[in-house]
């Protein structure tokens, strides 16, 4: 049977880096942003530029002109997040593989085969791990995760109606500065080996 093991992060808190690490232990794929938006924009023959400006983000205003003149036509934020649902279950029916961010949770909520996870950190802590890996400013590092975590929050709420990283909408949560990435990957690891 297939295993699919989605998981939602915070801006450094290590979803990435333990979607990898688990990927390579399992020998299955792994599924990041750069995958699922490639898969996305080929399937839908979307303009990558325009892709790139509604990624994970939610249109500041619907209003009576846009529904109007774009009755027949889904705006394009609808239509990519219609193209990632699409490839993200593609892929999960495809084969075993490690999905993470882009609402994978909800997108295969129905999936019994599938492991939630959500990954998540002090926000301090999350500031120095980032400044360490990006070579930034305390400041820059501080803008970039306040900003992702208010996207990424906006981006599930919006799509989903769900709270962003609410434990009840996982099997499992992770806080990796109590636990630290390796511990974190072997509990993956762990709780996988059921599905």
């Amino acid at each position: 049977m297939r295993k699919i093991i989605t998981i939602g992060r915070e801006f450094g808190a290590g979803g990435g880096e333990i979607g990898r690490k688990v990927a390579r232990e399992l020998g299955i794929q792994y599924y990041d942003r750069d995958l699922i938006l490639r898969t996305a924009i080929a399937s839908h023959n979307l303009d990558p530029e325009q892709v790139r400006k509604w990624d994970e983000k939610v249109p500041s205003s619907f209003g009576f002109a846009q529904s109007l003149f774009n009755f027949y036509n889904k705006p394009l934020d609808e239509e990519l997040w219609q193209a990632q649902k699409d490839a993200i279950r593609e892929m999960a029916n495809r084969e075993s593989c490690v999905i993470v961010g882009r609402n994978g949770d909800y997108i295969l909520s129905e999936f019994d085969h599938c492991l939630r996870v959500f990954v998540h950190a002090g926000f301090d802590w999350r500031v120095r791990r980032m400044m360490g890996i990006l070579n930034a400013s305390e400041e820059q590092v501080m803008a970039d995760a306040k900003s992702a975590d208010r996207a990424r929050k906006r981006y599930c709420e919006y799509y989903t109606g769900k709270t962003y990283g609410d434990s009840r909408n996982y099997d499992l949560t992770l806080n990796t500065e109590k636990l630290g990435i390796e511990r974190a990957v072997q509990l993956v690891l762990a709780a996988a080996e059921n599905l």
